[in-house]
């Protein structure tokens, strides 16, 4: 069966830890500010609530496509165990394609997400099996896709990512591209062999600012676009986001809600846009969209509880009406 979207990346199972009794620390260190979140040592803190979902770059960006009423694959690697069977048990629910790789004595991915501050929250993750597929593993002869979606993946898994992009290259498949922080860390040389059969790339203002190592986003665009990546789109938070196409940016505002937990925003906002571009082709339209699914999504504890359907989506956006402001980058 053809995929409209394959989505190579993480999975794992996410547990929301919600207390009030941590504090909250700020230090600054060469003119940077940066915060902390501190708890008591030697003490038993009672946990308000405990929630568990599932969650990683790949099967979110998966679920959100498939809810978007495309046909969804997701490859990644996991053990074989309670947490992978949950995590496969939800992918079919949501009608998404699994060419997952599971390991029998390999390791799910775990992550334990501190609620603590208000909206702001730190992640505890264990990568477990997530970074060791091998390209012998993947199936190869199952790759039928329109598009492919890359998560951030290291180690064995991120060589297995260059092959399947010289394949999707081979194949003249695009490749849509999000990335995180430790692999903006590593630079544009690391990630060149992927990027440059990138189509649709997708960071946030940090990330695009430490990968480029410039200063604002629109030198970042620069220097991405001269890999010759079409789209580039960089998320800053409440301060909504811009997309970079040819030599004009699209920008479009945040709306001002009630943010309850931000796990997953990004990977809501790339699915939508993706979603958007394939069914469209409209740049704004696909701008209002990610909003739109990405807001859905920070309302609500869990990367994919509240992910919108096509329909659910689109209503928002005509309901909502965001303004996309646009103009000429030179």
């Amino acid at each position: 069966m053809n995929s409209d979207v394959i989505c190579v990346g993480s999975s794992s199972v996410d547990v929301f830890v919600q207390t009030p009794f941590a504090a909250h620390l700020r230090r600054w260190k060469s003119g940077k500010r940066k915060d902390f979140q501190a708890y008591p040592v030697g003490s038993k803190i009672l946990i308000n609530n405990l929630l568990f979902s599932t969650g990683g770059g790949g099967t979110n960006t998966a679920v959100a496509l498939s809810r978007l009423g495309l046909k969804t694959a997701f490859l990644g690697k996991m053990g074989a165990g309670a947490n992978a069977f949950a995590i496969s048990d939800e992918l079919k629910r949501e009608k998404v394609i699994s060419l997952a790789v599971c390991q029998k004595g390999g390791r799910t991915g775990y992550s334990i997400i501190l609620d603590s501050i208000g909206h702001d929250r730190t992640i505890l993750t264990a990568k477990g099996s997530n970074n060791d597929l091998q390209p012998g593993e993947i199936p190869w002869k199952k790759l039928h896709t329109l598009w492919f979606y890359f998560s951030s993946m290291l180690g064995r898994s991120f060589q297995a990512q260059k092959k399947i992009a010289r394949f999707a290259a081979k194949k003249n498949i695009p490749i849509a591209y999000n990335i995180s922080g430790y692999l903006a860390k590593k630079g544009i040389n690391f990630l060149k062999p992927i990027l440059q059969h990138t189509t649709v790339f997708i960071l946030n203002r940090e990330e695009a600012l430490l990968l480029t190592k410039k200063r604002t986003p629109e030198k970042a665009f620069k220097v991405l676009n001269g890999l010759g990546i079409k789209y580039i789109i960089i998320t800053d938070g409440q301060h909504g986001a811009t997309a970079y196409h040819k030599h004009h940016s699209y920008r479009i505002s945040a709306a001002r809600i009630k943010v309850i937990e931000t796990t997953g925003a990004g990977d809501a906002f790339a699915a939508s846009f993706l979603a958007g571009m394939i069914k469209t082709k409209d740049i704004v339209f696909s701008l209002k969209l990610a909003k739109e699914n990405a807001e859905s999504v920070i309302q609500h504890h869990g990367a994919k509880n509240r992910l919108l359907t096509w329909k659910e989506a689109v209503k928002r956006v005509e309901r909502n009406k965001s303004k996309v402001a646009i103009k000429k980058v030179l």
